[in-house]
């Protein structure tokens, strides 16, 4: 009988379960990830998270973590090889910061210029000058380094990645002429390291009854291949 593992309730292109996959690969915790259909949550997860959003952690333990930050700093405290918790510039705590910033004021934005159809034009407007207010500021935090916190990827670069790779995907032409040479390029590296494609490898859906795959259970990738 195969010891009990993690299961993970994911989704693949949510930016929520990216960050979480993403630091759960890195810490090499292998989990049985259960691909999920937004439209069609099913019951098993919704028994253990109502909430019913992604990524949700559930703990050979019965612990259940339901947010993406705690699911990463879960990962981390339990293997943190390259270092995210400890930036060679700034704290953990600047970090969680940032972290709430951008899940806040710049996801907010991100919504609205994602899906104007669904919000005034002038929710719009502002939703866009929000963004680049934010963008604009990442890129002069990553001005000296390359990263948003010292010389390595650290917590809040991983966190942070996935929802401006979704801004980025808005209008890939846009993007691409943008003053934004920190940022494109950091956002590029994540795009091409091993670490992003571990964890956007394609599953099936998950079918109740059934096992899912098993995720995450080689060598993590680490941060030289950035």
């Amino acid at each position: 009988m195969r010891t009990p593992l993690p299961i993970l309730y994911s989704f693949r292109r949510c930016p929520y379960a990216i960050r979480a996959r993403l630091a759960l690969a890195h810490a090499g915790l292998t989990c049985e990830l259960r691909e999920i259909k937004l439209r069609d949550k099913p019951q098993p997860m919704l028994d253990v998270s109502p909430k019913g959003t992604v990524p949700v952690l559930v703990l050979p333990n019965g612990q259940v973590i339901e947010q993406s930050l705690e699911v990463m700093l879960h990962a981390l405290h339990s293997s943190d090889t390259d270092g995210w918790l400890q930036p060679t510039d700034g704290t953990l705590a600047e970090m969680l910061q940032l972290i709430e910033r951008n899940d806040g004021f710049f996801k907010r934005a991100l919504d609205r210029c994602k899906y104007p159809d669904r919000h005034s034009a002038d929710e719009v407007a502002q939703a866009a000058a929000d963004a680049d207010e934010w963008l604009e500021a990442l890129e002069r935090q990553l001005a000296a380094t390359g990263y948003l916190f010292g010389r390595n990827p650290s917590l809040a670069d991983m966190a942070l990645r996935p929802f401006v790779r979704q801004f980025a995907a808005i209008d890939a032409d846009a993007w691409a002429v943008k003053p934004w040479p920190h940022l494109q390029a950091w956002l590029q590296r994540f795009l091409d390291s091993a670490l992003f494609a571990e964890v956007m490898q394609t599953h099936p859906v998950w079918v109740p009854g059934t096992a899912g795959p098993l995720v995450f259970d080689g060598p993590p990738p680490s941060n030289g291949s950035e």
